[in-house]
């Protein structure tokens, strides 16, 4: 393997791992936060039980997530030394920002899990706020260093040198709230489905009880409220584009040519040989009037930039009709258990066929967060600072990267068994007991 292809296979490894702890980073405190808030205010037993279980995935989802994360900080400087000599200085703020926001968490997660017993009711609940504020600033943070690649901006290049740096500006960048929004929602998106489709596949093993019920409600009400916000951000994200990095939205929507009024291919293969966009469904016009609301607009296509300069549009075409596909899944099978849930008169639909579909929603919409990231990864290439840095030109020359690549993917691997046993070990132990305020016994331990 080259080690062009070894390090960026690597560093896709890693992000691929790390980005599910991300997203469940920021998507699964906010629902405790609110299991425990409901529990409190309807002095409900099911609702702190619900809270306390997640407490315990979410330990061992933050624990799992801090080694990769960290991994990830190493590779940076290890593989990308031309990057990081570049970028170091106008976007350290966001990385070291993110480091705070970090710490904020493990703090008061620290606190959150040993406080049961030892704090206030109130006092405990209200611990849980700078857990996921602070998971949700770490993203923010993150994805607008990314932003930063995709449009660089908050510094001047002089004589070969990077001068006038205001890292301010850079991660205030242009793609910043396009990006960040965009990527928020999504680990809401992924993090409702995720957590939905674990108690719908417990209740069609005939687990039907107060527990399964509530927390795939309550799964599913983050759900159905992220998915449509989360598609008006695409929305929003893709007309974006058209200016900013018009090579990127060609190839996203396999626009081979230029041309005025410009149709909209949904699925098919985007075949760079012959130009065109194989067995796909075209509606003409459409992507003139999604892009600028202009039937008759001209879209630029991959003839437009030099060979040199254009993403390869099979796996970022195929990539973002799959992240488009698995969201509308998604949100259609939301809308329709809330729909027969009102149909029924607040009754909880049980029909298999659904129960399977949230099932299925779950692992797909977390693949809708791996297929985004390649779309906005590949769809940038060949830059890794666009305009200004290839990403042949920021590899690292150290030796031994195909064995860098075993070796890390065999962590990832062994990363990836140890967090399943654990999960699994707290989905089969017994739920914990617990008393609400006000009564003489004392909660169980078992949920701590």
């Amino acid at each position: 393997m080259p080690d062009l292809l070894a390090a960026r296979a690597q560093m896709g490894t890693s992000l691929a791992f790390h980005i599910i702890f991300s997203a469940l980073g920021v998507g699964l405190p906010l629902l405790l936060c609110i299991a425990e808030g409901l529990a409190l205010f309807r002095k409900d037993r099911t609702w702190m039980m619900l809270a306390r279980r997640w407490a315990r995935a979410a330990a061992i989802l933050f624990a799992i997530g801090a080694v990769s994360g960290t991994i990830l900080s190493f590779e940076l400087g290890l593989l990308w030394p031309t990057y990081i000599k570049f970028a170091g200085a106008v976007v350290g703020l966001p990385f070291a920002l993110e480091g705070f926001a970090f710490f904020l968490e493990a703090i008061f997660l620290g606190l959150y899990l040993y406080g049961w017993d030892r704090l206030s009711p109130r006092a405990h609940w209200l611990c849980s706020f700078p857990i996921w504020i602070s998971g949700l600033a770490s993203a923010w943070f993150i994805v607008s260093a990314n932003s930063w690649m995709n449009t660089p901006a908050g510094f001047v290049i002089k004589n070969g040198k990077v001068v006038d740096i205001n890292p301010i500006q850079a991660m205030l960048n242009p793609s910043t709230p396009y990006e960040t929004i965009h990527m928020i929602l999504a680990c809401y998106v992924a993090t409702g489905f995720g957590v939905a489709a674990v108690y719908a596949f417990g209740m069609l093993r005939g687990k039907r009880d107060d527990y399964y019920r509530k927390g795939l409600m309550l799964a599913l009400v983050m759900g159905v409220i992220a998915t449509p916000l989360q598609i008006i951000s695409g929305d929003a994200n893709a007309r974006f584009l058209v200016d900013a990095q018009p090579a990127k939205l060609a190839a996203m929507e396999g626009v081979f040519k230029t041309q005025q009024g410009a149709p909209l291919e949904i699925g098919g293969l985007a075949d760079p040989n012959t130009g065109k966009v194989i067995y796909a469904l075209e509606i003409p016009r459409g992507l003139s009037i999604l892009a600028t609301f202009n039937p008759n607009s001209t879209i630029k296509g991959l003839d437009a930039f030099a060979p040199a300069d254009r993403p390869n549009p099979l796996p970022v075409h195929t990539s973002f009709d799959g992240m488009v596909a698995s969201g509308f899944f998604a949100l259609f099978i939301a809308l329709l258990f809330w729909f027969l849930y009102f149909l029924k008169k607040r009754t909880i639909p049980t029909n298999r066929l659904l129960l399977l579909g949230i099932v299925l929603s779950g692992p797909l919409s977390f693949l809708a967060i791996e297929l985004g990231w390649m779309v906005t990864e590949f769809g940038r290439q060949p830059w890794v600072i666009y305009g200004y840095l290839r990403t042949k030109d920021a590899v690292t020359t150290a030796p031994w990267l195909n064995i860098s690549f075993l070796i890390f993917t065999l962590i990832y691997v062994l990363l990836a068994v140890a967090l399943t046993r654990l999960l699994l070990g707290v989905a089969r132990s017994p739920l914990p007991k617990v008393e609400m305020p006000g009564n003489s016994q004392q909660p169980e331990k078992a949920g701590v």
